[in-house]
C-alpha cells in the first residue's frame, strides 16, 4: 500500500488513545480524516475541535460520502471492534483497504529510524520520556504515544520525520508489525491471557518481537529479564545503571553510569523506582540518536509526566491526590511503593476499578494481595471494556479475597462522600476504565482542593 495515494482515512474506533494519535498524524499531513466511536470522550471532543468528523452510531448513513470511495480511502480499525460491526462489514465487503492500527503504524515508521518501547508495564511513560528527551535535544522525530504527555498536552508529536517513537504493544501481538532500529523491553509479566493463553506464550512472543530488530539494531532490557541485550537497572551490574539515589523535596538525585559516560547529580521528578527505570532506559535509547549525554540529563530533569501515570492532581501540605492508570497487580505494587517512599507515614486511601472480567479472574489472588497492601481500600465494579460478564467474577468476589480490614465496595456515585468520611491524607485512584472520567469531579468537589 502506498500512503501517498491515500486521500481519505476513516477510523473505526477513533477515540482509542493509539487510534487518535494516528488520526492526528493523518490530519497533520493533510489527509481527510473521519471516524466512528462508540462513545464521546475528551479525546474525541479534541479531535472534533480540530475539524475531524466523528459520529457515535454504527450507521452507514453517517459515513461522509467522500470516505465511500474505495480507490483512495484507507480504513483503520481497532481489534476491540466486533467483526459484526456494520460499518466494518461495509468496508470489508466493498473492496476497501482495511488495516489494523498496528499495521498502519508499521508502515508509517518503517522508513524512519524507529525507537520502539515494549513491555507489559511502562510503555507509555518510557516512550513519553524518550520523546521529550529527543525534542529537547533538537532531534527530528515523530512520536505516537499511548497517553497524553503533560509536556506536549498530546499523544502525538511531529518535530520531523528522521526518527520515530512508538509503543510496541503486545496486545493482540500488535508489536509484530514493527521493525525497529532500537527497542527496549521494560517487563514481561503475565497479562492478556485472553490472547496468549499462558505466560510462556507471552514470553515467547516477546522473544519473537526482539527478532524484528533491523540488522545492527540495539535491544535494551531491564536487568533480570530472560532476553539478550544491553541491560539497565538500579544499583546492580547493568550496562546502564543508576547509583547513589537521594530524595530531596520529592525529587530523585542520582548518578547515572553508562558504557560511554558517567554523570553525577542527575535529577528526575517522577516518583517511584519503576519510573526511575523508565527514565533510565529512555535516556539509554536517546543516546543512540547522538544527542549529548549531558543535554539528555538536563532534559530528564524537566520531564513533567503523563496524564494518569502517578499524576498529582492535588498536592497540598495537608492533602495529596494522585491518579494512576494501574490495572495490573505489578502496577498496583509500584504505586504503593512510590507512595510509601515519597509520602511515608501518611493515611492513604486507595480507590480501584478493576479492568476486564478475564484479567480480574486470571490474577484475582495477586490483585487481592496487591490491594491489601493499602490500609484503606474502596473497590468499584469491574469495567468490562470489550468483554461480556463472566459468571461468578465480580468486584464483591475480589473484595472477599482481600485481607485488609477497611475495605468496601462502592458505586461511582459514592466516591466523594466516602472520601470525605475517611478523610485521608493521601488519596490515590487507580484503573484503566472510566474511573479516569471521575478524576476531575473528585478534584473539583473535594472541599480541601483549594
Amino acid at each position: 500500500m502506498n500512503l501517498e495515494q491515500i486521500h481519505n482515512v476513516y477510523f473505526i474506533g477513533i477515540g482509542g488513545i493509539g487510534m487518535s494519535a494516528l488520526a492526528r498524524y493523518f490530519a497533520f499531513i493533510n489527509k481527510s480524516v473521519a471516524g466512528y466511536d462508540k462513545t464521546e470522550s475528551p479525546l474525541t471532543q479534541e479531535l472534533s475541535k480540530s475539524g475531524i468528523a466523528i459520529h457515535y452510531s454504527d450507521d452507514l448513513e453517517l459515513i461522509p460520502n467522500e470516505f465511500k470511495n474505495s480507490e483512495n480511502t484507507l480504513v483503520v480499525y481497532t481489534p476491540a471492534v466486533p467483526s459484526s460491526h456494520s460499518e466494518y462489514q461495509y468496508f470489508l465487503t466493498n473492496g476497501f483497504i482495511i488495516k489494523k492500527r498496528s499495521e498502519v503504524l508499521g508502515l508509517i515508521t518503517k522508513d524512519s529510524f524507529c525507537f520502539a518501547v515494549a513491555g507489559t508495564h511502562g510503555k507509555t511513560t518510557t516512550s513519553s520520556i524518550l520523546a521529550h528527551l529527543l525534542k529537547e535535544t533538537g532531534v527530528s522525530m515523530t512520536a505516537f504515544l499511548g497517553g497524553i504527555s503533560e509536556d506536549f498536552n498530546s499523544n502525538f508529536l511531529l518535530e520531523g520525520t528522521d526518527y520515530s517513537v512508538v509503543e510496541a504493544d503486545e496486545f493482540d501481538r500488535s508489536f509484530m508489525q514493527l521493525t525497529p532500529n532500537v527497542a527496549c523491553v521494560t517487563s514481561m509479566d503475565a497479562d492478556h491471557l485472553d490472547i496468549y493463553g499462558d505466560a510462556q506464550e507471552l514470553e515467547r512472543t516477546f522473544v519473537d518481537f526482539t527478532k524484528r530488530l533491523k540488522p545492527g539494531g540495539k535491544l535494551f532490557v531491564r536487568n533480570g529479564l530472560p532476553l539478550a541485550g544491553l541491560t539497565y537497572g538500579i544499583e546492580d551490574d547493568s550496562d546502564y545503571c543508576i547509583r547513589n539515589i537521594k530524595i530531596e523535596h520529592g525529587t530523585y538525585i542520582f548518578d547515572l553510569e553508562t558504557p560511554e559516560v558517567n554523570l553525577k547529580g542527575v535529577e528526575f521528578n517522577k516518583p517511584g523506582r519503576h519510573n526511575l527505570l523508565n527514565g533510565l532506559v529512555a535516556f539509554a535509547m536517546a543516546m543512540q540518536s547522538g544527542s549529548p549525554p549531558h543535554r539528555l540529563a538536563e532534559a530528564l530533569s524537566t520531564f513533567k509526566g503523563v496524564q494518569r501515570r502517578f499524576s498529582y492532581k492535588i498536592k497540598n501540605d495537608d492533602f495529596i491526590f494522585i491518579d494512576d492508570y494501574a490495572h495490573h497487580p505489578t502496577e498496583i505494587n509500584a504505586v504503593f511503593e512510590a507512595i510509601s517512599e515519597m509520602h511515608p507515614n501518611k493515611k492513604v486511601l486507595a480507590i480501584f476499578q478493576p479492568h476486564l472480567f478475564s484479567r480480574t479472574r486470571d490474577f484475582a489472588d495477586d490483585f487481592a494481595k496487591s490491594l491489601s497492601r493499602f490500609e484503606n481500600i474502596l473497590l468499584l465494579d469491574i469495567y468490562p471494556a470489550r468483554e461480556e460478564p463472566i459468571e461468578g467474577i465480580d468486584s464483591n468476589w475480589l473484595l472477599e479475597k482481600m485481607t485488609t480490614s477497611n475495605k468496601k465496595l462502592i458505586s461511582k456515585e459514592q466516591i466523594i462522600s466516602e472520601i470525605k468520611i475517611q478523610n485521608p491524607e493521601v488519596l490515590v485512584t487507580m484503573g484503566a476504565g472510566d474511573i479516569g472520567l471521575e478524576v476531575m469531579k473528585i478534584k473539583n468537589e473535594l472541599s480541601y482542593a483549594d
